[in-house]
């Protein structure tokens, strides 16, 4: 396989956003009913795309950004990450189409761009 077939989804979404906002005014009751119905959705389209993800990556926690003054904790919109195999990045993004992330949870979207090659040199 070379990393021209490779694309990487990022999951996005701010705990402050309108969609997520709506989730949590949710009765604790129904949310977790939503949870329940989003998690199967979820495993439905893991299992309809199995033969595609080539790391199922996960959530992703707290974010520390180090640059030349040292080490900051930082907030961005990435909530979690997976890597597929696919023959473009329209086929990649269309796997995304309706995905649990945003169609029954408050993710607000999936970013999909493809793994370059390490140029030589």
């Amino acid at each position: 396989m070379s990393t021209n077939d490779l694309y990487l989804a990022v999951y996005i979404g701010s705990k402050t956003s309108p969609r997520m906002a709506a989730w949590m005014a949710l009765p604790e009751a129904e949310r977790k009913a939503k949870e329940i119905e989003g998690v199967k959705a979820w495993k439905g389209w893991v299992e309809k795309h199995h033969s595609v993800i080539v790391e199922m990556g996960g959530p992703l926690g707290k974010t520390t950004k180090i640059d030349a003054n040292g080490a900051t904790d930082v907030t961005n919109q990435l909530t979690g990450f997976t890597l597929v195999r696919a023959p473009s990045q329209a086929a990649a993004a269309k796997l995304f189409e309706n995905h649990p992330h945003f169609a029954n949870f408050p993710g607000e979207g999936v970013e999909v761009m493809p793994v370059l090659p390490i140029p030589a040199g």
